[in-house]
């Protein structure tokens, strides 16, 4: 090899690593994916799902992908795939993605799982839920001062924390007004089925209820149908459902998981969040509050209501 040539390839070399040196490093995008059980137009727990994983996507500058409709089966294995490609959030919107995100968690320790109402945080798996109780109680205590058969229904799909914690909140404050009343419940064991809900609510009113609560997603609107039909109250969770049923809906519990999993994922982005339980409540009212009060509600009930909630701040009343 001529000295010419030694010296070209050593200046080629030397010009190169310049380059290398003086390009900008990248830094991985932050990624975050989200596995639902339902649909993302349900206008209501899945949609809610959705459109927070697009909020926390514009404010936080994340990437972000989702999976819709995920039958329970399949759930370990869509968690898993998330985190198999990268990604450094991998949520599972419901109670019922938490033996996936066990299971996943364990073979991707490096991935951290969120699970929307769950309830086994721990290591790489923190759960995000709601103070169900206080939002139940208040509902149920709405739900006797206006009920006038002393009767009124609770129509959920599964029997999961979620569901369990929200009808004793409720049954809770309707006895603390109706003591002799009666709360009817049902489980229609499916979430989305408008069918099913709505049979579900026409059964209730037919044996006396006069006011219904279902706390399903897409399946909530058959039973809010029924309830428009008939002719008697409803209530409602996660938006201000007044505005799509103003002759039907008394009061909604607005759980905001929108709001929630911004606030959530703005942690992990930090590198702050831990395998525990972050919960919302009546003191995060941008994540947890009451809606639009109907104008059936008389003034002194909207006061007593806003009591309690001002109590529950307080920590002196805790369903």
């Amino acid at each position: 090899m001529s000295v010419f040539r030694r010296v070209f390839l050593s200046f080629a070399a030397l010009a190169v690593a310049s380059v290398m040196l003086a390009a900008p490093v990248l830094a991985e995008p932050f990624k975050v994916a989200i596995v639902m059980p339902g649909n993302i137009t349900d206008q209501s727990w899945n949609q809610a799902g959705y459109e927070g994983l697009m909020n926390a996507k514009k404010e936080l500058d994340i990437e972000v992908a989702y999976s819709e409709k995920v039958a329970q089966p399949d759930q370990a294995e869509a968690m898993a795939d998330y985190a198999r490609r990268g990604y450094n959030v991998v949520i599972g919107h419901g109670g019922e993605f938490q033996e996936a995100a066990n299971r996943a968690a364990r073979n991707f320790p490096d991935t951290m799982f969120v699970v929307h109402n769950g309830t086994e945080p721990g290591k790489n798996v923190a759960t995000l839920d709601f103070y169900y109780k206080q939002f139940g109680y208040l509902l149920g205590h709405i739900a006797g001062k206006m009920s006038k058969s002393g009767k009124v229904g609770f129509i959920g799909a599964q029997k999961i924390k979620f569901s369990t914690d929200l009808v004793a909140g409720y049954e809770e404050g309707f006895k603390q007004v109706r003591p002799d009343g009666q709360v009817l419940i049902a489980w229609t064991n499916d979430w989305d089925d408008i069918a099913k809900g709505k049979e579900a609510a026409l059964n209730q009113i037919s044996q006396g209820a006069d006011v219904v609560f279902p706390t399903m997603d897409n399946a909530a609107v058959g039973s809010l149908q029924a309830a428009k039909e008939k002719g008697v109250w409803g209530f409602y969770l996660y938006y201000d459902a007044i505005t799509d049923w103003p002759d039907t809906v008394l009061q909604s519990a607005i759980l905001d998981i929108k709001a929630a999993m911004v606030e959530v994922l703005r942690d992990a982005k930090e590198g702050k969040l831990e395998g525990k339980n972050y919960k919302m409540d009546v003191n995060t009212p941008a994540a947890a509050r009451l809606g639009t009060y109907h104008s059936a509600i008389p003034a002194d009930l909207k006061a007593e209501v806003e009591d309690l909630v001002a109590q529950m701040k307080a920590g002196t009343l805790q369903p």
